[in-house]
């Protein structure tokens, strides 16, 4: 059978199980059996990332000296080299694209409304659980990461009216640090809190350029245009404005395109698409350089990846491959730097698996010694009622270990309660 008729039988599994491929096979096989299906299963997604995942975990030891020198011998090429396809591989490559561009994935949250819902009850909760000496921090993680947004702000209400009092600036003066962060951020409006995440980037000396990204390019239009309403109304300052002031060059004109939140919302046009790649190729020294000067090209550049709609730019992406035998994101990786680099990539791998991109960013907030504690709630936060179940999938299909438990391992107490309220039941 072909590898696309796979993709499709593994799409149609996700709809019906609600789980991946992979997941059922981890929760219904094991030993040397389990192996050997997830090592099929990875290399009809991909041999090429079968195989990479497999070296990765190999070269964990030392690879120095003659060794080394051995395996370079073999490996053969240089650092040029990386990133393009051979023929064969190239066609394996687009019909991933091809694949992805016609893949329908549920999206969803792991937070959900409460049934029986009932905010007067909950801000008597709320009340006694701040009320006196101490602090009842379990049953205000209980309440506000068990309900919905909408529910949240209507307990706020319900608080108002039957104390008189701000549930907002109670909660602030009863927990903090990162509880603290946790709890007040979930119980903002998302725009709000979003706002808030990309004004807190740009105070100070420096401006947080990896939370500019983040944010902007991967929100849609509907997200970008309220975190707008938001941004003016609480800082009466419009997000143009401010990142205009905060950033320069190519790299703040990347993020205004962004904050106009006028993304293309149709399907493809195959002719554009062709058009489109062929412009991206050039920009990114991959073929020919038409008669448009080098300005022109990454003004288009720009276009192309801020403005078009996301079937659309996967479509660029495929014919991108089909013209070059390269991968766009390792092109563009190599081929630009700093922050327009980055802002470039987050596009690209937004486009390609927007949950895979926050996993990433997910597994690396907690990676190594410390945490990025930041990083780690604001994505929980905000992708907890759109994606965080999908993302939770990804995070297990790429590091071989659950969200939920990474999350365990690295946070504790009530912040740890917290999150993993949110998160959700182990994987």
């Amino acid at each position: 059978m072909p590898v696309s008729h796979f993709f499709s039988v593994f799409t149609e599994y996700l709809k019906i199980a609600g789980n991946s491929i992979e997941a059922s096979i981890r929760g219904e096989l094991s030993g040397d059996f389990e192996k050997l299906m997830l090592a099929v299963v990875k290399n009809i997604r991909s041999t090429a990332e079968y195989f990479a995942d497999r070296l990765f975990k190999a070269m964990k030891s030392d690879t120095s000296g003659d060794y080394k020198k051995a395996l370079l011998k073999l490996c053969g090429g240089d650092d040029d080299a990386a990133g393009e396809f051979f023929p064969e591989a190239a066609q394996v490559a687009y019909q991933m694209w091809e694949h992805s561009a016609v893949a329908k994935v549920e999206l969803k949250g792991t937070i959900h409304p409460a049934a029986n819902f009932d905010a007067d009850g909950d801000a008597k909760v709320l009340r006694k659980a701040m009320k006196g000496f101490g602090t009842d921090e379990d049953a205000i993680i209980e309440v506000v990461t068990q309900r919905s947004n909408d529910q949240r702000q209507e307990i706020v209400k319900a608080y108002k009216s039957h104390y008189g009092r701000d549930l907002m600036a109670d909660l602030k003066s009863e927990v903090s640090g990162p509880l603290g962060k946790v709890i007040l951020g979930l119980m903002m409006p998302p725009a709000f809190y979003d706002a808030k995440q990309l004004k807190k980037a740009m105070e100070g000396a420096g401006t947080d350029e990896s939370v500019l990204i983040e944010i902007l390019a991967t929100r849609n239009n509907k997200e970008i245009q309220a975190i707008n309403a938001a941004y003016k109304e609480v800082y009466h300052k419009s997000l143009e404005d401010a990142l205009s002031s905060d950033t320069s060059g190519h790299f703040k004109r990347i993020l205004v395109s962004l904050a106009l939140g006028s993304r293309a919302e149709g399907g493809e046009d195959f002719a554009k698409a062709h058009a489109d790649a062929q412009v991206v190729a050039e920009t990114l020294k991959l073929s020919d350089v038409s008669g448009d000067d080098s300005t022109s090209l990454e003004t288009r550049f720009l276009s192309i990846l801020c403005t078009q709609s996301y079937p659309q730019l996967r479509r660029v992406f495929q014919e991108f491959i089909k013209m070059t035998n390269h991968d766009v994101a390792h092109a563009i990786n190599k081929r630009m730097s700093g922050d327009v680099r980055d802002a470039f990539l987050a596009i690209v791998r937004s486009v390609k698996n927007k949950q895979a991109f926050f996993a990433d960013k997910l597994y690396k907030s907690m990676k190594g010694a410390g945490t990025d504690d930041q990083t780690l709630i604001r994505i929980i936060i905000s992708r907890s009622e759109i994606d965080l179940l999908n993302i939770r999938r990804e995070f297990w299909e790429i590091y071989d270990k659950s969200l939920h438990h990474m999350i365990e391992k690295d946070t504790s107490g009530d912040y740890c309660k917290a999150l993993l309220a949110v998160c959700g039941g182990e994987d």
